[in-house]
């Protein structure tokens, strides 16, 4: 590796960081969680074990997160150990050796105060279902509840009969115990974080509706909405697959299930297990949202953002690939509608949010983890992106990063870097201007038709505060289109026409976030 990308990559690493204490001698490898569930009582009964590598010396203590809503009631191997507010803290006689690993088993029960919804659906039924975005895991389960470390994990679950259980990975196995309970193992072997895991609980409709690319694909809807489930999810879930696995690279998981969830807006994109609210399911397709959350198995999931104040390469991805599936099958027309919703809902959250950049600074509240501009200038930071390097080298890059971080965490100056290395131009002013500065730049324009020298003559001019944006722009005059950079306040341009054009557009391709206004003189 090169000095200079060394440099890079250590700086990149140094520059934000939110407040969550990294153990960096500590890595989870596994996590077992066996829970038992009742209808008796909103009480879970917890024994995990917690399978960790130790990766420096001298670590006698580690943390795991476990909220004070659970009571400890044993520790394997018996170790001294303190549970302060949310932090398990166990304590080593002896620091394991560099590269051991070692296995903890917990025992715990208590009523989660959130993390794990034990509540009534729409239809009144009594169910069970994990809430983990983005710190709520610890509330329920034991474990390092922070992106940075990723580990597989499974679920054994023992409930009452009537119930189907679902979560993440493979179903390894099922069986009733006689005793009008039944036991349930699903088993993810493939790294994930802490708020991916999914635990669903219900009296629920499964359906196997064949494979994708070689993934087992199901829906798992309350019983009572069973004949809805093909209409919502069939044909978007087998579009999104498609067209993602196609254009981006492998999806990673053991199967795909979609499933409602009561207490839930929107969705979660839990790995191969997306949770969805009870709204989702009707008598359309939900394509959008389905989309959204499918693109997540790919960016968010597959490769994880390493810090929450990164988290636009999990939320500004999975919008802009949303737009790219809408727009290859629905059309060019359905795309740059779908661009200009999102510029206007920038427009609006420009004024209700006018400090905030996408990348949070050393983000400390996990209240503020979210806001819609992560999404919507997120996702168009994208989009401005692959105009400026092109369709072939952005498709590369995006190829390229998936592959290079599959599985793993990174950042955005990563993400800079390899696109860098496929557009073959420094790209620090592109990331710095729409994802670390607030604001929007505002320009303001005027057309007029010089007969004389047969000229159109273009004036703009940059309005927001402070220093000027880098603008790559379009105006249309007439059937052509003129490309131009604008990098300082204002800009003159003449473009030769033998007659005054019908029409000057600026931006006519939506290509360019901003606030602009444009008329002719």
């Amino acid at each position: 590796m090169r000095l200079s990308k060394i440099l890079f990559l250590l700086v990149s690493r140094l520059a934000f960081a939110d407040t969550y204490p990294r153990q960096l001698g500590v890595d989870a490898v596994h996590y077992t969680f066996r829970l038992t569930l009742s209808d008796a009582t909103d009480e879970i009964v917890g024994n995990a074990t917690v399978d960790l590598r130790f990766t420096a010396s001298g670590v006698k203590e580690f943390t795991l997160d476990l909220g004070k809503p659970m009571t400890m009631t044993g520790l394997q191997p018996e170790l001294p150990y303190r549970h302060d507010g949310d932090k398990l803290i166990i304590q080593l006689p002896v620091a394991p050796r560099v590269g051991e690993r070692r296995l903890f088993q917990i025992a715990y029960h208590g009523k989660p105060a959130s993390g794990l919804r034990i509540m009534k659906n729409k239809y009144g039924d009594r169910t069970f279902f994990s809430e983990n975005w983005p710190d709520n895991a610890r509330q329920w389960l034991p474990m390092i509840d922070h992106p940075y470390d990723k580990a597989t994990s499974e679920f054994q679950i023992t409930a009452p009969s009537n119930y189907q259980v679902v979560a993440n990975g493979l179903l390894e196995e099922e069986t009733d115990l006689g005793d009008g309970r039944r036991f349930t193992h699903w088993k993810q072997g493939v790294p994930i974080v802490s708020w991916l895991n999914a635990l669903g609980v219900a009296q629920f409709s499964v359906r196997n509706t064949g494979q994708v690319k070689g993934i087992p694909i199901s829906t798992w809807v309350y019983y009572q909405d069973r004949d809805k489930a093909a209409i919502t999810f069939d044909e978007p879930t087998r579009q999104a697959m498609s067209f993602f696995s196609e254009r981006v690279g492998p999806f990673q998981y053991e199967k795909l299930a979609n499933v409602i969830a009561a207490g839930l807006n929107g969705g979660t994109e839990h790995a191969s297990a997306i949770f969805y609210g009870e709204r989702t399911i009707g008598d359309k397709p939900a394509t959008r949202l389905v989309y959204h959350e499918i693109a997540h198995q790919w960016f968010g999931d597959a490769v994880t953002e390493k810090d929450w104040d990164d988290v636009w390469l999990s939320e500004g991805f999975a919008t802009y690939f949303t737009l790219l599936a809408v727009e290859h099958y629905e059309g060019r027309d359905a795309f740059q509608a779908g661009l200009k919703r999102s510029r206007e809902a920038i427009f609006g959250l420009d004024k209700t949010l006018p400090s905030a950049a996408v990348i949070h600074n050393n983000l400390a509240d996990m209240k503020k983890v979210l806001n819609r501009l992560i999404y919507e200038k997120g996702g168009w930071t994208l989009h401005m992106l692959r105009v400026l390097i092109g369709d072939d080298k952005f498709m590369a890059g995006i190829r390229d990063y998936y592959q290079r971080y599959l599985n793993q965490n990174t950042t955005t100056a990563e993400f800079r870097h390899v696109m860098e290395e496929h557009a073959g131009i420094d790209l620090e002013w592109f990331f710095d201007q729409w994802l670390q500065r607030a604001g929007l730049p505002s320009v303001e324009g005027t057309w007029s038709y010089n007969a004389d020298r047969k000229q159109v003559e273009i004036e703009l001019k940059q309005t927001q505060a402070g220093e000027p944006y880098k603008l790559p722009l379009e105006v249309a005059v007439g059937d052509k289109v003129i490309k131009l950079r604008m990098q300082g306040q204002t800009e003159r341009v003449s473009v030769s026409s033998e007659k005054a054009p019908d029409s000057v557009v600026l931006d006519p391709n939506s290509t360019t976030l901003m606030k602009a206004s444009f008329k002719a003189k």
